[in-house]
């Protein structure tokens, strides 16, 4: 007797993380330059199409994925702000420095900056984890970040001060998550990292704060080997998962004068996650 085995039917983002509340937008950054790093889709794509809708002057968007950046680049266009898309690999510095150094000859400042790419390993235990995996995860969770801001700030002090906004996790706080040892690792870096900064510049007028996402609908999460996420987001205490606009919101937040008395914070987007 042969047992046909059901399709495995992925839940759609709905299922996962309910409808999507969007609250009103306002002119948090009215005529400001901002820039987003890791911005061609997911948390993102998100941050740079809400910085629009918050009357930014400007949003330069990048990432490596030509195609995606050239279609949100014309889309921020159609939301009134000025926009540039720059190809760019946050893992090579020359490319950071490209990227900084067009939005600077092009818009003459630099005002708020959402650093989002990362990077998360195929699930395995951490011995069964390839040498060449730590690099990578590494290399695009930690070190990129540091290239990053050793970028970002100067051009954020040369603009008269500024915010800075860097996407990290809850599995850097808390990673009860068997097979993403390095994950959480370099997230937990990102927030030290973070802090760090934040503890340097904020007497210079640059705020340094992050943003930690807890479990959100993006192709990161979809692709993360999770068997059975309709029982994760039921598990949660908002009993649903979240959506990438409404971490960019958290990160609005934090990059706007709404916030200015906040400094080296990790903001929990986490549908409660962290407190169960």
């Amino acid at each position: 007797m042969i047992c046909e085995v059901p399709p495995i039917t992925r839940p759609s983002v709905t299922e996962l993380a309910g409808p999507l509340r969007t609250p009103a937008a306002g002119r948090r950054l009215a005529d400001r330059v901002c820039l987003v790093v890791g911005a061609t889709s997911g948390i993102g794509r998100a941050t740079a199409l809400r910085m629009a809708e918050e009357g930014a002057g400007a949003v330069v968007v990048a990432g490596r994925r030509d195609s995606l950046g050239r279609a949100l680049e014309d889309e921020l266009r159609l939301r009134g702000a000025e926009s540039l898309f720059v190809t760019t690999d946050v893992t090579r510095e020359p490319d950071v420095a490209e990227l900084v150094e067009q939005t600077m000859v092009r818009f003459g400042r630099l005002d708020a900056v959402f650093n989002n790419a990362g990077y998360l390993e195929r699930r395995a235990r951490l011995a069964e984890q390839p040498g060449d995996v730590y690099a990578h995860v590494f290399d695009t969770n930690v070190r990129a970040l540091f290239i990053a801001m050793r970028h970002e700030i100067p051009a954020l002090l040369t603009s008269g001060g500024g915010a800075i906004v860097n996407n990290t996790s809850v599995s850097g706080v808390r990673n009860p998550n068997p097979g993403l040892a390095l994950y959480g690792a370099s997230k937990a870096a990102a927030i030290a990292l973070t802090r760090a900064a934040a503890m340097e510049y904020a007497p210079q007028g640059v705020r340094i704060n992050s943003v930690a996402p807890g479990r959100v609908v993006t192709e990161m999460m979809v692709a993360s080997g999770i068997a059975d996420m309709r029982s994760v987001a039921a598990g949660l205490p908002l009993r649903r998962m979240g959506h990438p606009e409404e971490v960019a919101a958290a990160a609005i937040w934090l990059l706007s004068d709404e916030a200015t008395y906040i400094v080296g914070h990790v903001l929990s987007a986490d549908g409660g996650f962290l407190a169960a």
